[in-house]
C-alpha cells in the first residue's frame, strides 16, 4: 500500500514576533520506506507586517509505501526567530498525524516551547534563547513530555491533500 502527502507549510501565526522561519521533518514507523521526497526540510525567514501571519508556501511532497499501519507518518516542526543579529531562538515545536483518510485539509498545528524553571527565564529575557529539549525524538514521540514544564506558543498552518493507494488489496477500507 503506498501513502502520498502533497501540499505545503502555509505559515505560521500566534507567535510573539515576526521574522520566523520553520524547520520540519516527517517520521514514520519501521514498516513504512519513503519511496520519494525529502524527509525534512527548512523554509525561509518571513517578516510580515504587524498582526499578520507569516507566510513560507514551502511544498511538502512525499511518498511512502508501507506494510502496515502501525506507525502512520506524523510531521514535526520547529519554529525559530531570527533577530536583528541574525542569531536564532527558538520559538515552538509542534507535530501533527497526516489524515488516515484520502482527501484535502487545512491543518492548524498548535506549537510549545519549554519554559524552563525561574532562573532560565531570567536568563532568557535578558540574553535571549531559552531551553531546548535535547532529542528531537522526544518531539513526535510524546514519551516523557508530561514531564516537560511548557508555555503555549503559535499555529502552524498546512494544507495538505493525502492520496492512498492499494489499501483496499489489504482489506484496509479508506
Amino acid at each position: 500500500a503506498e501513502v502520498h502527502v502533497i501540499g505545503e507549510i502555509a505559515g505560521g501565526s500566534g507567535f510573539p514576533s515576526q521574522n520566523l522561519f520553520c524547520k520540519w521533518g516527517i517520521t514514520a514507523g519501521g514498516a513504512w520506506r519513503l519511496l520519494e521526497g525529502l524527509a525534512e526540510g527548512q523554509t525561509q525567514v518571513d517578516n510580515p507586517q504587524d498582526g499578520q501571519c507569516a507566510k513560507w508556501s514551502h511544498p511538502i511532497d512525499i511518498h511512502y509505501a508501507c506494510k502496515g499501519l502501525q506507525g502512520w507518518p506524523r510531521i514535526f516542526f520547529e519554529v525559530w526567530h531570527q533577530d536583528i543579529f541574525g542569531r536564532n531562538e527558538l520559538y515552538g515545536y509542534g507535530v501533527c498525524h497526516v489524515p488516515t483518510s484520502p482527501g484535502t485539509y487545512n491543518l492548524d498545528c498548535v506549537t510549545w516551547r519549554p519554559s524552563g524553571d525561574h532562573w532560565e527565564q531570567v536568563q532568557s529575557f535578558f540574553l535571549g534563547g531559552g531551553p531546548q529539549i535535547r532529542s528531537k525524538e522526544l518531539v513526535h514521540s510524546g514519551a516523557d513530555r508530561y514531564r516537560l514544564r511548557t508555555e503555549p506558543m503559535g499555529y502552524i498552518h498546512l494544507q495538505i491533500a493525502v492520496v492512498l493507494r492499494n489499501f483496499d488489496k489489504f482489506g484496509v477500507e479508506c
